[in-house]
């Protein structure tokens, strides 16, 4: 079997080094001859962030703030607009638009950001980089019977944080009225033991229509909130919480998310300041929070723990192992789990995976930051129906039923 992607990383490690040679073939040496210096006076080397422990989490911060930025430069957009949840995802997109604002002030200066950006006459009165973000950015909670005081605090606190315009809706009506008029037309009522998908989705989906009004009103763009763990599994709503033209975290997993966003309230980057009401996001556990609140629904008990999730989508899609190749992986990594909830996971993944290849195909343009993007457009294509790993899923079921031993 050949490793493409092996050999794709070994030929690009080695790109850059091109050896000179002689008309025979062989290698040319080159000599280099140094020419006499006085001994330089000794220097002080000012550290930058750079050099400091958080590196990773400052690249990502620096990295998604300029594209931030020059999104909305570029498409002449008036700012942007966030549904915010009260969750990890839409907390993370507001503070990295306010980080991004922050960020091109500290760089161009107030009037270098306005003149930039001179298409948009409502930034002419601002007069600090808190009143600048205020024009530029908008959030809204948009809340339903099944949403609670704990998110609609953290989104409301997280909002003023970041100097963001907030609003507060309430969208259970709408939920209801649609709800309503389906159980006329069909002559039954909706209930949550057998209509449990269609009862969150539509929830989802009435948030959408008001959240692209205010975007359309401000002539702004609109965050699609999705990070790339909910997008492998499909666990978004279609034209619900995936409405947006730029989908920012799209290519970021939820664990390493989650630690950014605990590194932003007690650090930030370098320069800036930390954002501490990221603490009412940062102990709650992750929920859609679309089921009624006494069935204590979170993401990890609907799908599996996050950072198994990312471990299967690793060795599933970067590295094209089959599923009893995942499982196996898995085990010795992950001891704590009995083999048959391992494998149960696995098949999930796999199945889920391959169910929402459509949902991939129509997501919002993500950033591409590292080699784990599922973005069809810029990086992992597959195809939208397939055989879902039917066979290969079968093979890993015998395994687990021949009681085989754990590596």
């Amino acid at each position: 079997m050949i490793d493409v992607e092996s050999n794709r990383r070994e030929q690009a490690r080695r790109g850059s080094h091109r050896p000179r040679h002689d008309a025979d073939g062989g290698v040319v040496e080159v000599k280099f001859a140094w020419p006499a210096r006085r001994p330089a006076a000794p220097t002080t080397i000012a550290r930058t962030w750079e050099d400091g422990d958080h590196v990773k989490d400052e690249e990502f911060a620096r990295a998604v703030s300029l594209g931030l930025w020059d999104y909305m430069r570029k498409s002449r957009s008036h700012g942007y607009v966030v549904s915010i949840s009260g969750g990890a995802d839409s907390a993370a997109c507001a503070v990295l638009v306010a980080t991004a604002l922050e960020l091109a002030v500290a760089e161009l200066g107030l009037d270098g950001v306005k003149a930039r950006l001179a298409y948009a006459p409502q930034l002419g009165v601002a007069q600090n980089v808190a009143e600048l973000t205020q024009r530029l950015l908008l959030t809204a909670y948009q809340a339903t019977e099944n949403s609670g005081d704990i998110t609609r605090t953290a989104a409301r606190e997280v909002s003023k944080a970041v100097n963001a315009e907030f609003h507060l809706l309430d969208v259970d009506p709408l939920f209801k009225g649609y709800v309503g008029a389906i159980e006329q037309a069909i002559g039954r009522q909706l209930a949550w033991p057998g209509d449990d998908v269609a009862l969150q989705n539509i929830q989802a989906r009435v948030r959408s229509p008001s959240i692209w009004l205010f975007a359309n009103l401000r002539n702004a763009l609109l965050l699609t909130t999705s990070n790339r763990s909910e997008a492998a599994v499909g666990y978004a709503t279609m034209d619900g919480d995936t409405s947006g033209g730029l989908a920012p975290i799209g290519g970021i997993d939820k664990t390493y998310l989650r630690a950014w966003l605990r590194w932003m309230e007690s650090t930030g980057p370098d320069g800036l300041h930390a954002v501490p009401a990221l603490s009412y996001i940062n102990r709650q556990q992750p929920t859609a929070e679309l089921r009624p609140p006494g069935e204590g629904q979170t993401d990890e008990t609907d799908l599996m723990p996050y950072d198994v999730l990312e471990a299967v989508e690793d060795a599933a899609i970067r590295d094209k192992r089959l599923p009893l190749e995942v499982l196996q992986e898995l085990e010795p990594r992950y001891p704590q789990y009995p083999q048959a909830t391992l494998a149960a996971w696995v098949e999930r993944f796999f199945k889920l995976w391959c169910r929402n290849q459509w949902k991939r195909e129509r997501l919002a343009p993500s950033f591409h930051l590292d080699d784990k993007n599922l973005d069809p457009r810029s990086w992992c294509r597959f195809p939208i129906l397939s055989g879902g790993y039917e066979r290969e899923l079968a093979d890993m079921r015998a395994y687990v039923a021949s009681g085989a031993e754990r590596s």
